[in-house]
């Protein structure tokens, strides 16, 4: 039986895909939570309106879990906390649901895995979907990323359900990569929809992202397959094209000059620091992260950096 870590949206409506499959187990830490969830049958603050499956139990008891796989939907940057607080799982694998890399030391998610967990199978979830569209039942596709073959096929299996397709890859490095840069890029087109200049200069910015994102992935191993799939250029062309997305409304707010709500998470404004300074160790070339760092540091603004990109030195594409 599957287990879902975090009953915020995203982990919600894993739980309520997968309860529509079968039996699926969802932790929160606040017991009240949990009581509230339990009573009302949806999760109300995160997902309203949207029942739960009968099959979909609750829990607040981490060590009470039944067997399975794990999965471990919370933000990137809490992940080692989560890990460092959560029970012993044994050898039972655990499914990162998050994208980024870590500020502090500039691992991916299933780098943090190994490190903090190093008995269990890791892997990732990834790919292009929001939460709502997952709740509701609509069709949704995404990548299972795995180093270990048979644990790949064994979570494609009891991952995909009635809604969502699970395709399936060993490379870990090239899901990871395409998950976290396509936040990146996400704000920076946010920010230029804000400051009104366009849906071409959108598209150059996708374009070029996606060109940052084959860069840092080929030199960490990639394939260059796995970035032109959902976890890459398909993830990217959803969260740099949609106010669903987190990351593009931080952008909006930055090129709008607006107050963002501090409350949201926001996974690409770390992570574009952490790509910023992965990128300069391996001198690896990212204008566009580097616009980025300095939009949300507040040293340049949407003019300026725009400027500084369509200044650059012109080459062959």
């Amino acid at each position: 039986m599957t287990s879902v870590i975090g009953a915020g949206a995203f982990g919600t409506a894993l739980a309520i895909s997968l309860g529509r499959a079968g039996a699926v187990t969802l932790w929160a830490r606040d017991a009240d939570q949990v009581a509230a969830m339990a009573q009302a049958r949806e999760n109300a603050a995160r997902l309203p309106g949207i029942a739960f499956p009968d099959a979909l139990a609750l829990s607040d008891d981490a060590t009470a879990l039944p067997d399975g796989p794990v999965l471990l939907s919370v933000p990137m940057q809490k992940l080692r906390d989560a890990l460092r607080d959560l029970p012993d799982f044994g050898t039972r694998p655990l499914v990162a649901c998050c994208k980024g890399i870590e500020l502090t030391t500039g691992q991916s998610p299933t780098q943090v895995i190994a490190e903090m967990r190093p008995d269990a199978p890791a892997a990732i979830l990834t790919g292009p979907s929001f939460a709502q569209d997952i709740a509701r039942g609509l069709p949704t596709a995404l990548t299972l990323a795995c180093a270990d073959e048979t644990t790949g096929k064994a979570l494609q299996q009891s991952l995909t359900t009635p809604n969502i397709r699970v395709y399936r890859t060993t490379d870990v490095p090239g899901a990871e990569i395409g998950g976290a840069v396509k936040n990146v890029m996400a704000i920076a087109c946010g920010a230029a929809i804000g400051a009104g200049l366009g849906d071409s200069a959108r598209a150059a910015l996708m374009t070029r992202g996606y060109a940052e994102m084959q860069r840092m992935a080929l030199a960490l191993g990639a394939q260059a397959d796995t970035l032109a799939g959902l976890s890459g250029f398909g993830d990217l062309a959803l969260t740099c094209t949609s106010d669903l997305s987190r990351n593009f409304r931080f952008g909006l707010s930055i090129g709008r000059g607006e107050a963002f709500d501090p409350s949201v998470t926001v996974e690409g404004a770390a992570t574009a620091r952490a790509l910023q300074a992965r990128a300069r160790k391996m001198q690896i070339d990212m204008p566009i992260t580097d616009a980025v760092v300095g939009l949300i540091d507040g040293n340049l603004d949407v003019g300026r950096a725009m400027a500084l990109l369509l200044s650059r030195p012109l080459k062959e594409e």
